[in-house]
């Protein structure tokens, strides 16, 4: 037990150190994590330690997933849905394919079928290794790209391999497989969005903002624990519960939970985080102890777990390209749509343009109401917001670089490599090789990430992205002012005693901001701001109001 324990105050401190130090060195803490539980698998107390799989893939990363779920901005998961998806499903199979054909040829009498499934569990970007790229300065969108990736090919890495492996023992079916795979998606969604609507319908009750982040702990279990038993995606489940809660939880939870649940779980992440890549590096002699056990070979599983490494970021660049290309097409499309959005978003302006909307439809034989045209005005707002955003922040050969470059595998690789069966061929093999492509993926290209986005980014965009925010700002803050003049002002007659006038100033001020923070959650809704520059503003607000209530002694 103390030995337990004291381990457990090590690893703390670990974390805490490396990620101190690594921002002092500029090198990215997770790598400096891994080197560190590397050199620590060395000592005698961790020749044996092998952490079981399902305490990562279901201990660590359903609150990991669901934390960076909470946080994304929904609006920018909605507008790059389409490539999210693509890499989620369609280059995870494609690449597990491309891996299976050369592990067949590369490990003797190994089969398709394991080499698939060995390609499935090499296949997925981490979320946790992504989180690497978000420190650097790069694009937005590729960030929203990558997090949303991330975040999502779990499930169909994890899907692939339970249908590699059945294929392995001549179960395989191809309709059996498209239908485990569109059950254990739409069964998690499904159990994440009741569990996401439950969570802010309950947590909406607890005032204690201690208690309220208490309840939040357990929402990814709730939604990922019921998906598994169900046979569905518990990582999807918590996913799904996530970002129903990013998007609800401004308008429902109070300002004083909503900063304690921040807090908190930054506190999470970084201890959570910490502990996979610690762990994953202590696994490292005993993986090095199974190969030799076997009498098989460690030097040619390292070999070909280079070439597996440089098939998946070949497979990837190859998926990128015309992806990219798909999204400047899709991009072009909607862009011409820009004159009648600014038309119909003119016209919604006046009574008189209302009335010229109306008469447009029913001269295309729709009869509408003034009201059922002034409900569009949020959507034609949306769409002009969605054009602005493509147009500022074009995907060209860098950010398409970026993307390739940044998708690196981690920890989920190799809890996945540790399920596989007892019976697998080689088994001790695949998983060293799996563990080899994730720390050369975690830490050659993650090493390298930072100074490639240097490279890469044109002289004076940083300047320009600054001035873009200052003018983000600028508008904002007009918009503030204008729905403040909205609220009518207090009595501040000279009558009041300084209590009563300090009072009705202060329910002025908490009207003012609630009706501040509306504004800024439907300009969230339309995608108006950038949802960054919007995010902190939305932190002042909070921040004003939980000051007024310290001094007013309010709950």
């Amino acid at each position: 037990m103390i030995e337990t324990l004291l381990g457990l105050v090590v690893a703390l401190l670990v974390v805490a150190s490396t990620t101190v130090i690594g921002r002092w060195a500029g090198i990215a803490a997770p790598i400096l994590m891994v080197a560190v539980g590397v050199g620590g698998s060395f000592l005698p107390m961790f020749d044996d330690f092998v952490l079981d799989p399902e305490w990562i893939l279901l201990g660590i990363l359903p609150p990991l997933l669901y934390s960076a779920a909470v946080s994304m901005p929904a609006m920018h998961f909605r507008r790059e849905f389409g490539a999210i998806a693509g890499l989620s499903v369609f280059l995870v199979i494609g690449t597990a394919l491309a891996l299976g054909l050369f592990f067949m040829v590369a490990i003797p009498d190994l089969g398709f079928a394991w080499g698939v499934a060995l390609g499935a569990i090499v296949s997925p970007t981490d979320a946790v290794a992504t989180s690497i790229i978000k420190r650097t300065p790069v694009s937005k969108r590729v960030v929203a790209i990558l997090e949303g990736e991330s975040l999502l090919n779990d499930a169909t890495a994890l899907v692939l391999l339970r249908t590699a492996v059945a294929a392995a023992a001549a179960s395989f079916s191809f309709w059996g497989a498209v239908g485990t795979f569109a059950y254990a998606v739409v069964v998690a969604v499904l159990i994440g969005a009741v569990l996401g609507w439950l969570n802010l319908t309950v947590r909406k009750r607890a005032t204690d903002p201690t208690v309220n982040t208490v309840l939040s702990f357990t929402v990814p279990f709730l939604a990922a624990v019921p998906a598994e038993l169900l046979g569905a995606s518990g990582l999807v489940a918590a996913v799904v519960a996530g970002i129903i809660t990013g998007v609800g939880g401004p308008r429902v939870f109070s300002a004083r939970n909503r900063l304690s649940d921040a807090q908190n779980w930054r506190t999470v992440e970084l201890i959570l985080e910490g502990f996979v890549f610690l762990f994953m590096g202590l696994q490292l002699t005993s993986i090095l102890s199974d190969v030799e056990k076997a009498h098989e070979g460690i030097a040619p599983a390292l070999l070909i777990a280079a070439g597996a490494w440089l098939l998946t970021v070949i497979v990837r660049a190859a998926y990128v390209a015309p992806l990219l290309a798909l999204l400047s097409m899709s991009a072009r499309r909607v862009r011409r749509l820009q004159p009648r959005l600014e038309t119909i978003a003119q016209r919604l302006e006046t009574e008189e343009g209302e009335a010229q909307l109306v008469d447009a439809f029913a001269r295309r034989g729709r009869r509408v109401s003034r009201g059922t045209v002034r409900r569009f005005g949020p959507r034609v707002t949306r769409g002009l917001a969605d054009i602005r955003y493509f147009q500022e922040a074009p995907l060209g050969w860098r950010e398409g670089t970026l993307v390739v470059w940044a998708g690196m595998r981690g920890a989920i690789t190799l809890a996945a490599a540790q399920t596989l069966p007892e019976d697998t061929p080689l088994r001790s093999v695949l998983v060293l090789i799996a563990f080899a492509v994730a720390v050369v993926s975690l830490v050659g290209q993650g090493a390298s990430v930072a100074p490639l986005v240097d490279a890469l980014t044109p002289a004076g965009s940083a300047d320009e992205s600054r001035e873009r925010e200052k003018e983000e700002r600028r508008h904002i803050l007009e918009l503030l002012r204008e729905r403040a003049a909205d609220v009518p002002a207090p009595n501040r007659s000279a009558d009041l005693d300084r209590a009563r006038a300090f009072q009705v100033e202060s329910d002025y001020r908490l009207a003012v901001i609630d009706v501040q923070r509306r504004a800024l959650l439907d300009a969230r809704d339309t995608g108006t701001f950038d949802a960054d520059v919007l995010a902190h503003e939305l932190a002042v607000v909070d921040a004003a109001q939980i000051a007024i209530e310290l001094r007013t002694g309010r709950e």
